[in-house]
């Protein structure tokens, strides 16, 4: 398996001889009672089980099915409330952003800028968020094969930032489904950047659900684990106190009080991969 270089987001190393990372948070913030408690519950569960945590969470989900769906605070309240969540519990924060005019305001709260893996080849996005000079983490889209992924690295390099994270979170197979293929894990490697595997959103059915994506978080954490043992440098999973009643991507989030055991499982097969 390649190795990969260390890429610093925030206090949080990841890639080369760095533990396996954990990149974690709601889907959305849906209010700052919300976030404040799960970001919370996870910085506490992290100090205590010594896991290296990312905290994700979206301030706008502007790829939603239908318009009528919850898509969040938006930009200004969103930021604001992700600056408490770092000022309050010091985790490096990962957001994603769906236009250039939102990098600069992004850039100045989060460690990581995240490319939307429906967005991966607007290259007026990427270079913004090269140019940004934070952490970019470029999600593979799902028409993408492993490979192409290699001309969205280019763009980002062409601005002079190398400090670039990918994320595989599933193919397109057919209609309102996806599947994990874990060979794209070791390609990916072989650019020398580190790789994230996304458990959750690789388990969706997009539009699946009629009026909103769908999926079976069920195969979550098997996926998550297949992950691992084929080798990765973190895992991503959205967590949700209840998911049941989670604003976006219900179907799919790992209840928080299953994230500990899966988070043991998952370094226990990294410290034998390793």
């Amino acid at each position: 398996m390649a190795a990969t270089k260390t890429i610093r987001v925030g206090n949080v190393p990841v890639g080369g001889r760095a533990p396996l990372v954990l990149i974690a948070g709601p889907c959305v913030i849906e209010s700052r009672e919300m976030c404040l408690d799960l970001a919370g519950r996870l910085a506490r569960w992290s100090k205590k089980a010594g896991a290296p945590l990312i905290f994700k969470a979206s301030y706008d989900k502007a790829n939603r099915t239908s318009h009528r769906s919850f898509r969040g605070p938006g930009l200004t309240r969103g930021l604001e409330i992700l600056a408490e969540v770092k000022e309050r519990y010091g985790l490096p924060l990962l957001v994603d952003v769906h236009h250039e005019t939102e990098v600069p305001l992004a850039a100045k709260v989060a460690d990581a800028l995240q490319l939307p893996a429906f967005l991966c080849r607007q290259t007026d996005l990427v270079l913004a968020l090269g140019e940004s000079g934070r952490v970019v983490n470029i999600k593979k889209g799902q028409f993408l094969a492993p490979w192409d992924l290699g001309h969205v690295i280019a763009k980002v390099e062409s601005t002079g930032n190398r400090k670039i994270l990918l994320t595989e979170r599933g193919a397109s197979f057919g209609y309102n489904t996806l599947v994990a293929d874990m060979r794209s894990l070791p390609v990916l490697r072989e650019t020398g950047y580190p790789v994230i595997f996304d458990a959750t959103h690789s388990v969706q059915s997009p539009g699946g659900a009629g009026d909103h994506t769908g999926g079976d978080g069920r195969f979550a954490p098997a996926l998550a684990r297949a992950a691992v043992a084929t080798g990765c440098d973190g895992v991503f999973l959205e967590t949700h106190v209840r998911p049941e009643k989670a604003l976006s991507d219900r179907e799919n989030a790992i209840p928080w009080s299953a994230l500990d055991g899966l988070w043991k499982q998952l370094k226990a097969i990294d410290d034998v991969v390793d």
